[in-house]
């Protein structure tokens, strides 16, 4: 079955879609935290009151193979990586608006009613 017929509007959204996928370079998944911890000793500072914390630690944490893999990043890194971040935020955005218009062009073009 051939591509439906576009609105104008569908075609729009389509090319603007399409153009600002298409300007995402690499891409980082998964969420990066800024983390103050306490350590193992029994006397240290971080075990006072109130406790002084070790850190801050940037920890990168994203699933492998459906398990959790969390890897710390000095500052330099975290830095240079932030791009990459925000590619894979913004690569989620556009893949979202981009299901959700084929939804609607989807439902317009075989007369489907609108999902609740």
């Amino acid at each position: 079955m051939p591509d439906p017929e576009l609105e104008p509007d569908e075609a729009a959204a389509l090319e603007r879609l399409t153009d600002q996928l298409a300007q995402i370079g690499f891409a980082l998944p998964g969420s990066v935290i800024e983390r103050m911890m306490r350590c193992g000793k029994a006397s240290c500072a971080c075990k006072a009151d109130p406790p002084r914390l070790h850190g801050p630690y940037i920890q990168w944490t994203r699933k492998v193979a459906g398990k959790t893999l969390t890897r710390n990043l000095t500052a330099e890194q975290y830095d240079r990586y932030t791009p990459w971040f925000d590619n894979a935020r913004r690569l989620r955005e556009l893949t979202t608006e981009l299901e959700t218009l084929s939804l609607r062009t989807a439902q317009r073009a075989e007369d489907w009613p609108p999902d609740s």
